[in-house]
């Protein structure tokens, strides 16, 4: 139950600070307006929206943005799934299940912009107009169809390709290019986690499937091991319906026994 508490609080505080920021940006910004963070030219608040992937990739189209939807909504329901599996074993670590609810938190956070923001709020434009939580005309999306807000932007440093370099030489590169959002550093903080300090996850899986494996090869290499196995079944049957019949576990009869 400690465990659980633990995961449930870590995915409602990343959804919390996730929507909370979403929100505040999309109400207070204008869309490519930026604010310095600490007044660092290389971090920076930088409000985009995209229509679908993870740190600032877009998957176009109605239908495109659609099936990503979708495709979300299942990838959640089987992370809670195995979640729930996960905190049912007691041998799972902690750490793996916070790695798993980051995930999980991450996803959904996500999810939520493009299930409900085309619903709750008008259109950001480029340098316009703030957008508006609920306006009188509604949306600017169907449900499903809203975009995913961005604003983490950190462009640690630029420069220029070397000329020898193939296909690239000699044009500009910049350094960390994406804008993202926690949503997306929640997931990225989850698996790599999970990749870099769980090792023990994937060692119980190899060890799993080591031993389904191995009982496979026995049964094939070793045809006579199914056989012996179901006749000593019959055995125990005979001998224990014979026990009966002669009134006891021990072959007593019953009568004997009275007397």
């Amino acid at each position: 139950m400690k465990k659980a508490g633990i995961v449930v609080g870590v995915i409602f505080l990343v959804l919390f600070l996730d929507q909370w920021s979403k929100i505040w940006v999309k109400t207070s910004m204008t869309y490519g307006e930026e604010i310095l963070i600490f007044g660092l030219e290389w971090a920076k608040i930088h409000f985009v929206e995209n229509n679908g992937m993870a740190f600032g990739i877009s998957l176009g189209g109605n239908y495109g943005k659609l099936a990503l939807s979708l495709f979300r909504i299942l990838a959640v329901g089987f992370l809670i799934y195995y979640l729930r599996l996960l905190m049912k074993t007691e041998k799972t670590s902690l750490g793996l299940l916070i790695s798993f609810a980051l995930i999980l938190a991450g996803a959904i956070g996500n999810i939520l912009d493009s299930a409900f923001y085309g619903l709750m709020f008008s259109e950001s434009t480029y340098h316009g107009d703030v957008a508006t939580l609920f306006p009188e005309g509604g949306g600017y999306a169907g449900f499903l169809h809203g975009k995913v807000v961005d604003m983490l932007y950190f462009p640690m440093f630029s420069g220029i390709y070397p000329e020898w370099l193939p296909l690239k030489g000699g044009e500009p590169f910049q350094f960390f290019k994406p804008v993202f959002n926690l949503a997306d550093t929640s997931i990225t903080i989850g698996v790599l986690n999970i990749l870099l300090f769980q090792r023990s996850f994937f060692s119980a899986e190899k060890e799993e499937e080591q031993q389904v494996e191995e009982a496979v090869t026995a049964t094939e290499t070793d045809p006579d091991t199914a056989a012996n196995t179901e006749n000593k079944v019959i055995e125990d049957q005979e001998e224990e319906g014979n026990n009966e019949e002669k009134g006891g576990p021990d072959g007593v009869d019953a009568n004997q026994s009275s007397e």
